[in-house]
C-alpha cells in the first residue's frame, strides 16, 4: 500500500459525504471508475452523490448506479470530492470548478499529464485505467468486492484497454479483470452490452462518416469527419461516434488517426489516436488540449478546411 492510498483510506474512514465527478463526454473508464467508487463508498455506509456535466451515454446505462447520476450538484456541503480520470481540473466542468462547498479534494487519474490539483493526488500512468486505481483503494481498504462494484471496474478496464488490445493492457489489468470475473461477471454479457447493442442510427452515421476518409503523409496518418449535417440527417448525436476514430487507425501503415467532430459552425473537437510509435499527446498539447501517449484530444476553432490545415500541418511536421 502506497502512502497516498493510505492517506486516501484515512480520508474515506473519517468522512461521511462524498461528491464524485469526471470529465465531459464521459467514456467507459470515466463512468466505470466513478460508479465503482460510488458503489464501494455506499456499501461501507457513505452518503454519495455522483455528478456528470453530460448525460450517461445509453451504451453504459446498464451499469449499476448509472440511473442515479445527477446533472447538477446539490446545494449542500460535501466532506470530500473525488475527481476521476479528468487530466486537468477544468475538464470537470464550470459547475464543479465554481462549487466551493467541499472540504477535501481527491484526484484519481492515470494520465501522465494530470495536474496535481487535489489535496490528495493518486496519479499513476502505469494503471491501465482509472478503474484500476479505484480497485487498489478498495482492496487496500479490505473491501470484499461484490457484483455491482466488480462490473463497473471490469467495464472501466475493458473499455480503456480496447478489450485488452492496447499497449496499456498490462499484467495488472488482466489480473484485476480476472478477479472481477470471479465476482460473477459474465464476459460475454458485458461484451454484448458494449459491442453488440448499437442503435441503427449509429451505423447510418458511420456510413456517412467513412466516405470522408483522408490518408496523408505517405500513408502514415488518416482522418475521418462527422459534421452537424450528418448528425441531423441521421437523428444522431455525438455519443454515437464513440470508436469512429478506430477505423482510420485500423488501416495498414497508419500510425496516427484523427477524428474531426463538429461542435459548432466554426468549432471542431479533434481526437487523436496512435498505434504506439507516436505520442499524440504532443499534437493535442500544441493545440491547447491534453491526453496521453496513445489517445488525446483538443478543440480547434475555424471552418473544417482551416481546422484540417492546422492539424495536418502539426502532424506532418512531427511525422
Amino acid at each position: 500500500m502506497t502512502e497516498t492510498i493510505r492517506q486516501i483510506i484515512e480520508v474515506i474512514r473519517t468522512n461521511s459525504s462524498f461528491l464524485l465527478t469526471t470529465h465531459e463526454g464521459p467514456d467507459g473508464d470515466a463512468i466505470g471508475s466513478s460508479l465503482a467508487l460510488a458503489s464501494f463508498l455506499r456499501k461501507i455506509g457513505k452518503d454519495v452523490t455522483v455528478h456528470y456535466q453530460d448525460n450517461v451515454p445509453d451504451l453504459y446505462a446498464f451499469l449499476p448506479g448509472a440511473d442515479s447520476v445527477l446533472s447538477h450538484i446539490p446545494d449542500k456541503h460535501f466532506d470530500v470530492a473525488c475527481v476521476l480520470d479528468i487530466g486537468e481540473r477544468k475538464r470537470a466542468g464550470k459547475e464543479f470548478c465554481d462549487f466551493t462547498r467541499i472540504s477535501t479534494v481527491i484526484n484519481l487519474d492515470h494520465h501522465l499529464s494530470c495536474d496535481n490539483f487535489g489535496d490528495y493526488n493518486l496519479i499513476d500512468s502505469t494503471a491501465a485505467a482509472t478503474g484500476i486505481l479505484v480497485y487498489r483503494i478498495a482492496a487496500a481498504f479490505g473491501y470484499r468486492f461484490d457484483y455491482e462494484t466488480a462490473l463497473c471496474i471490469y467495464v472501466a478496464i475493458i473499455t480503456d484497454t480496447g478489450s485488452f488490445r492496447y499497449s496499456n493492457a498490462n499484467r495488472e489489468a488482466f489480473s484485476v479483470a480476472g478477479e472481477m470475473i470471479d465476482c460473477g461477471i459474465n464476459a460475454w454479457d458485458v461484451a454484448e452490452q458494449l459491442y453488440e447493442n448499437q442503435p441503427q442510427r449509429r451505423l447510418e452515421l458511420l456510413a456517412k462518416c467513412l466516405p470522408t476518409l483522408e490518408v496523408f503523409k505517405d500513408g502514415q496518418a488518416a482522418s475521418v469527419t462527422v459534421t452537424s449535417d450528418m448528425y441531423a440527417s441521421c437523428g444522431a448525436d455525438a455519443e454515437l461516434t464513440d470508436g469512429f476514430v478506430n477505423y482510420p487507425r485500423s488501416i495498414r501503415g497508419v500510425e496516427v488517426a484523427i477524428f474531426f467532430r463538429q461542435l459548432d459552425e466554426k468549432k471542431f473537437k479533434v481526437g487523436f489516436r496512435s498505434k504506439g510509435k507516436v505520442n499524440v499527446a504532443t499534437f493535442s498539447a500544441a493545440l491547447g488540449g491534453g491526453g496521453h501517449h496513445n489517445a488525446a484530444g483538443c478543440t480547434v476553432d475555424g471552418d473544417l478546411a482551416d481546422v484540417k490545415a492546422i492539424v495536418y500541418r502539426i502532424v506532418e511536421e512531427s511525422l
